[in-house]
C-alpha cells in the first residue's frame, strides 16, 4: 500500500509517497520537470514488493508547498538540502539507492557526492551528467542561461506551456496511444498556478550550477565506483543518447539498456524498468551478502 504524507522541513511542508516495508532496503524515486512523485505512480507498488519506496516532491512541485520565488530562492542547491534533511532527518534512512530522472539527477548526485557511504546503488534514466546529453532543443534557452531578461525569457517561458508539456510526454513514445493524458494533464495543472512561472524561470536559469558540478560528479563516480544502472529513453530530445555512453568512461562496470521511447519511458515501459531496477538491485544484495 502507498501512503501519502508531509513533512514539515525548514518551515515548509514536503509531500512525499512511500510504499513497501521499512525492513527492506530503500530506494528514492527523484522526479524531472515538470512532472513530481505523481510520474512514479506506476512503479511504486511494482518496487514495493521488494523494496522500502520513498518519492518525494521537492518544493514547488506537486503536493509539495510552492512558496513565492520572492520567498524562497529556488536553486538546485537549496532543493537538495531539503530532500536530504527529508531522507536522513526525518526518514532517518542511512542507506538507499537512488533513481535519477532529468532534475533528480543534479539533486541525486548531490546527494550522492556528499554522502557516498550512503549510496547503495543508482538507477539514472534520462538524468544527464555531461555535456554530451545536453540536446538540441536546449539551444533556444542558451542565450537566457547567459543573459537573463525579457527578451531571452521568452524561450524558457514556452517550455511552460500545455504543448510543450504534452511534447515532453509524448515525441519519442514508441506508442504514444499508451501515454496517459492524466500525466501531462497533471503537470500543467500545477505549472498553470499563479505565481509558479517564476519558480520554474528560477531554476531554468540555475541549471548552468549543475553543468558547474559536472567535473565533480565525474570525480565521484570515477573515485566510489557507485553500482550504475542506465535505463535511457533513446528517442528523447532534451537529454541524447551520448549522455548516457558518457558514464561508461567513468563507470565502465555500469548496466545500460536504451529504451524505445522518449523522457518519460515510465509512462510506456514501468514493467520493464521495474524488471531491471529488482534484478540489478538484487544482484548488488547478493554481491554484499558474500563479502
Amino acid at each position: 500500500m502507498t501512503t501519502y504524507q508531509h513533512a514539515g522541513i525548514r518551515d515548509y511542508n514536503i509531500f512525499y509517497r512511500e510504499a513497501g516495508s521499512r525492513v527492506n532496503p530503500t530506494i528514492v524515486l527523484l522526479h524531472g520537470f515538470p512532472s513530481s512523485s505523481h510520474m512514479f505512480r506506476d512503479l511504486i507498488p511494482q518496487l514495493a514488493t521488494r523494496f522500502h519506496v520513498v518519492a518525494p516532491d521537492y518544493l514547488g512541485f506537486g503536493y509539495s508547498d510552492a512558496p513565492a520565488a520572492t520567498e524562497f530562492q529556488y536553486t538546485f542547491d537549496n532543493i537538495t538540502a531539503q530532500i536530504e534533511e527529508l531522507l536522513f532527518t526525518t526518514l532517518g534512512l542511512k542507506k538507499f539507492s537512488i533513481y535519477v530522472q532529468d532534475y533528480g539527477a543534479p539533486v541525486g548526485f548531490r546527494i550522492a557526492s556528499r554522502h557516498p557511504q550512503a549510496i547503495e546503488g543508482i538507477v539514472v534514466q534520462n538524468g544527464n551528467a555531461y555535456l554530451e546529453g545536453i540536446g538540441a532543443a536546449f539551444e533556444p534557452i542558451r542565450p537566457f542561461w547567459e543573459n537573463r531578461n525579457a527578451e531571452t525569457e521568452k524561450a524558457p517561458r514556452a517550455l511552460l506551456t500545455r504543448e510543450t508539456t504534452i511534447f515532453q510526454y509524448t515525441h519519442g513514445a514508441k506508442n504514444p496511444a499508451a501515454v496517459s493524458p492524466d500525466s501531462y494533464t497533471f503537470d500543467q495543472a500545477l505549472l498553470d498556478r499563479p505565481g509558479n512561472d517564476a519558480i520554474q524561470l528560477d531554476l531554468f536559469h540555475n541549471y548552468t550550477a549543475n553543468v558547474a558540478l559536472y567535473d565533480a560528479w565525474h570525480e565521484y563516480f570515477r573515485k566510489h565506483q557507485p553500482r550504475t544502472l542506465i535505463l535511457w529513453g533513446q528517442n528523447d530530445p532534451f537529454f541524447i543518447v551520448p549522455g548516457a555512453q558518457a558514464f561508461l568512461r567513468d563507470l565502465p562496470q555500469a548496466e545500460m539498456h536504451l529504451i524505445d521511447g522518449g523522457h518519460f519511458v515510465l509512462e510506456e515501459h514501468s514493467e520493464f524498468v521495474a524488471g531491471k531496477i529488482i534484478g540489478f538491485l538484487a544482484k548488488g544484495q547478493e554481491t554484499e551478502a558474500t563479502r
